[in-house]
């Protein structure tokens, strides 16, 4: 394949990116600007045009699934001979250094690569052998507590020398027997997790110069795609690789950042070039300090692409004058050639009903005129958003599939709360498995079992045979007791009581909202209150009294239906999960304040979430590449505020978009006091001295406020920790 051919099709600014092979290179690509295309050029002109052997190029991808993407078109350009195992994500990358060389770790090349589950498998070993009760340190916040430590690096002093035990060391807390006791199990297992392959990688090129300095020979060309979703972490990696040979190309667009949750730092790709000579001058720590720092030699240079291919210039002009909101950004001008097209519409509706009638609407009409349900995404904020969505479609026989995800009554949370109820009506097996340990009441396999052959035995379900056998000793010390008295409880009630009523109570009885809150899961409790939300909701429609039987009937028509239908259906998913996608017709629902931007989030982190909701939003809307549709409708919320629009929806002058539907003086005067409310909320910082309550810690007392990294040195019983601001298990002792 020649220069020509590898070339065609891109504009001059792609072919600027392409041919700029030497030194550091920062590309900001706008959304639909060709990004890939230009990036797979450029390895196709470094290995075409100037020889560059496959083996000396790394390309650092954000998910395996543009990595496969990015192989795939490396194949069509170049044949199928090709090596293409350089292109990769970061962590893949790390598993190949580590394959070679972790033997000098004194770790076996047949590592385990621990997964969730394995990591819970292995929490689950070390709670048994301490004692510890789930609703006392649940795996999800005691991962994340793992992340915490292993962030810090520390651990590796005694996870990657032989005899330095981990275990020598005096943990100060439960918390940290825990996180002690499992790393000496994963060093037991040669199990390393996700963190582990960046923090392993980084100790061997900081311990073992010459396997450092093998990889830098090694690499001669290193480019990053998703470069503003970045960690510092792996910005310092990544730039130690290409120090000897100086060729570091990044692709990246600040306003389509949307991962600072997950710690990425935009200010690497904003502040490219400063970081980078930083370096040099021994100003920006490095994880390999005892090196000696090469001399900077390559030169710096920016490119912009900013001719958008996917989008008409109507949702380009109004994705532009939202992101335009934001402060933390480098000015585009993004433009496209594309032929103009249908004025983006945002739909106020009065209720749900009215929204998905809307959306139902606009999808049917697109099929009557020749176009495919798949043509169709619907996108939203958070998942539980997406059960009026699929309740919608369901009812209007509308084809769909959750992408990226599972429908909304096959969440976890969901199927677990279900089976509650279905245990007080039918006292089914299933159900009765499901939930007879979650949360945990010490009803494990060996009881399980006692149950199953009693059962089996007396010819009767296993709730009926636990509840006949219940003073049996074998299920002294266990929570079986009040299980079965709070289900015999909820039976009694469920006979006059409302449905919505009954899961209010058994929410509570059960101890599983409790459960819930502990995990730090709180995208599940909206979920289950989206549930509990979208019955009351029934009861009204029902016309009569909703009995639980007929609820789980209607849930369980909704469940039953065949999913495995054609291709041909609209897809439904976060905005997170459509980066990357591209549709025909979008459409944005419930835009709703509180929703979108999300309340959580601007708690949390105060202006730095608003901007990047906001840059959420921008990457929904330019996933549209025809038409685009932002829906949002009256109401109350599931915590019982009145939902009114998003600010984003006016942040789009009216020039940009077409506005259906009356939104009253009242919802408005309520828009605006929402919006103060949260501007109250996040300007605040707790004091020094504040009596606080830490979900896990409990009380303790505010010792310092660090405003630079957001964190307060908080005095527990347990000892003094360091707590992010933005941690949303604390809360103030009035």
């Amino acid at each position: 394949m020649g220069i020509d051919e590898i070339l065609s099709n891109l504009n001059e600014q792609q072919k600027q990116a392409v041919m700029a092979t030497e030194g550091y290179i920062r590309v900001i690509a706008g959304a639909g600007s060709g990004k890939t295309r230009a990036l797979t050029a450029r390895y196709a002109y470094l290995v075409e045009e100037l020889g560059v052997s496959p083996a000396n190029i790394l390309c650092i991808t954000f998910t395996n699934k543009a990595a496969r993407e990015m192989k795939i078109r490396l194949r069509r350009l170049l044949g199928d001979g090709i090596d293409t195992s350089f292109v990769s994500t970061l962590h893949s990358f790390c598993t190949r250094v580590l394959r070679e060389d972790i033997g000098r770790l004194f770790y076996p090349e047949s590592f385990v690569v621990l997964d969730n589950t394995d990591q819970k498998s292995i929490l689950e070993e070390v709670y048994e052998e301490l004692g510890i009760k789930m609703d006392t340190a649940t795996f999800e916040f005691m991962i994340d507590q793992i992340r915490y430590e292993k962030n810090l690096g520390e651990y590796m002093k005694y996870m990657a020398v032989p005899g330095n035990d981990i275990g020598t060391a005096e943990p100060k807390d439960l918390r940290q027997k825990v996180i002690f006791r499992y790393m000496q199990k994963q060093k037991k297992y040669f199990g390393l997790d996700f963190f582990d392959l960046i923090n392993f990688t980084i100790y061997l090129f900081k311990t073992h110069e010459d396997i450092l300095q093998k990889w830098q020979r090694r690499l001669h060309y290193v480019m990053v795609d998703e470069f503003q979703d970045i960690t510092m972490k792996e910005f310092k990696l990544i730039r130690t690789l290409t120090d000897l040979n100086q060729n570091f190309f990044v692709v990246g667009d600040p306003d389509q950042n949307i991962y600072e949750w997950r710690g990425s730092k935009m200010e690497v790709l904003l502040e490219f070039e400063d970081n980078v000579r930083k370096y040099f001058t021994g100003e920006l720590q490095s994880y390999f300090t005892e090196h000696e720092i090469p001399e900077l030699k390559a030169d710096f240079k920016t490119i912009f692409l900013n001719e958008n291919y996917r989008s008409t210039p109507e949702i380009i002009a109004a994705s532009n004058d939202l992101i335009a909101k934001n402060r933390n950004r480098i000015e585009k001008d993004l433009h496209t050639q594309n032929g103009s097209g249908a004025e983006v519409e945002h739909y106020h509706g009065k209720n749900d009903n009215d929204e998905i009638g809307y959306i139902v609407g606009k999808i049917k009409n697109h099929v009557e005129n020749g176009g495919r349900y798949s043509d169709m995404a619907v996108l939203y904020r958070s998942a539980y958003v997406s059960r009026f969505i699929e309740q919608g479609f369901l009812k209007h026989n509308i084809p769909y599939t959750v992408y990226g995800g599972v429908g909304f009554y096959e969440r976890r949370e969901i199927k677990d709360v279900l089976s509650y109820l279905r245990l007080v009506e039918y006292g089914d097996d299933l159900s009765f498995k499901r939930v007879v340990n979650v949360p945990r009441r010490k009803m494990g396999k060996n009881k399980l079992a006692f149950i199953t052959a009693q059962a089996q035995a007396d010819n009767a379900t296993l709730y009926e045979t636990l509840k006949k056998h219940i003073d049996n000793p074998v299920f002294s010390g266990t929570g079986a007791k009040k299980f079965v008295n709070t289900i015999e409880r909820m039976k009694e009630f469920a006979e006059t009581a409302q449905v919505s009523e009954l899961l209010q109570k058994l929410l509570i009885e059960t101890g599983y909202e409790q459960y819930i809150r502990e995990s730090g899961e709180m995208d599940r409790l909206d979920n289950v209150s989206e549930l509990a939300r979208s019955i009351v909701t029934l009861e009204t429609e029902y016309g009569e009294l909703l009995t639980l039987s007929a609820f789980l009937q209607d849930v369980s028509l909704h469940r039953d239906i065949d999913e495995e239908d054609s291709k041909d259906c609209v897809r439904i998913m976060t905005a997170h999960i459509a980066k990357g996608l591209e549709f025909h017709t979008v459409v944005i629902a419930g835009l709703s304040e509180k929703i979108f931007p999300s309340a959580r989030a601007l708690e949390e982190r105060r202006e730095d979430a608003l901007e990047e909701e906001r840059r959420l939003c921008y990457v929904a809307m330019t996933r549209a590449k025809r038409q685009l549709y932002m829906t949002e409708s009256e109401g109350f919320g599931f915590r019982g505020y009145m939902k009114t629009p998003s600010r984003f929806l006016f942040d789009i002058g009216s020039e940009h978009i077409t506005r259906i539907g009356h939104i009253s003086d009242e919802i408005m005067e309520e828009h605006s006091r929402q919006i103060v409310i949260q501007r109250t909320s996040a300007a605040r910082v707790l004091p020094v001295g504040t009596i606080v309550k830490h979900k896990v810690f409990g009380e303790g007392v505010i010792e310092e406020v660090d405003e630079n990294t957001k964190t307060y040195m908080i005095r527990f019983l347990v000892g003094t920790k360091p707590i992010r601001f933005e941690y949303q298990g604390l809360s103030q002792v009035f």
